[in-house]
């Protein structure tokens, strides 16, 4: 069993101690540090058997995991120095995270998450060219434990480690949510794709990039001239091959 980090049990300290015992836990759970990733699920949709299929194998405790989701209640300190909630909390993450990445391409979740994107919650994408392109929580695996969530661009169309750190198991968002986003919301697609990065010398474009006549292969310096291969094939001959050519006609023609 994974347990809680030391960092966000003392959080979870700070957050029962501010906030009223009206508090559910969902409202609780999504308001801890590091957790504005999420969006608060319904609970019709937490209590919906279709919606819970296939997770029962896979999370321990299970059962105790959901009635912890569904309580009415925020933790209280003494549940927090309890090892044993501990345990079940760790389940009920999981359990709560997986019922997340199904929730999220739902109307109702779309919606939510939308206006988490359009906040700004999720950040820009860190690459210089996309121009500070919002960019949306992404799973590179839709099982547990493989990777931390990532951030999509829709621009670039690529995906890399969030800005705003979130250590959030990847799967609690899935591999399908942010394509199905946008599906949905056109309107945020880009217009226009990020334009490529062109390494230049001295404003000059580098020759020896694939696809060009100066292929570069193996280690550096190792330069494949694929010029020969070309003029072999018919390829245009330069000014001074076409005169070395004339000339040598010319002189076999007086021979």
């Amino acid at each position: 069993v994974r347990w809680v980090q030391e960092t966000e049990i003392k959080e979870m300290n700070n957050s029962e101690d501010e906030e009223d015992s009206g508090y559910t836990w969902v409202n609780w759970f999504c308001d801890l540090e590091g957790h504005d990733f999420f969006c608060e699920i319904d609970e019709d949709f937490i209590s919906d058997n279709f919606n819970l299929y296939g997770l029962r194998p896979i999370i321990p405790k299970y059962t105790e995991a959901l009635n912890m989701i569904l309580s009415s209640e925020s933790p209280d300190s003494e549940d927090l120095n309890d090892q044993a909630f501990l345990e079940v909390y760790q389940s009920a993450l999981d359990l709560y995270g997986l019922l997340h990445a199904r929730f999220i391409v739902t109307p109702r979740g779309l919606q939510l998450m939308k206006h988490k994107f359009v906040s700004g919650c999720y950040s820009t994408c860190p690459r210089l060219l996309c121009d500070n392109q919002p960019v949306l929580p992404i799973g590179l695996s839709d099982e547990l434990n493989k990777s931390r969530v990532k951030a999509y661009c829709p621009k670039c169309e690529d995906a890399y480690y969030p800005k705003i750190k979130a250590d959030i198991d990847g799967a609690y968002f899935g591999t399908s949510f942010p394509h199905m986003f946008l599906q949905t919301y056109p309107e945020f697609v880009p217009q226009q794709g990020a334009p490529p990065y062109i390494p230049r010398i001295y404003g000059f474009r580098i020759s020896g990039l694939r696809g060009s006549k100066y292929e570069v292969s193996g280690s550096l310096g190792d330069v494949r001239l694929n010029l020969a291969n070309s003029i072999a094939m018919g390829a245009p001959k330069t000014p001074m091959e076409d005169k070395k050519i004339k000339s040598e006609k010319q002189q076999n023609s007086h021979q």
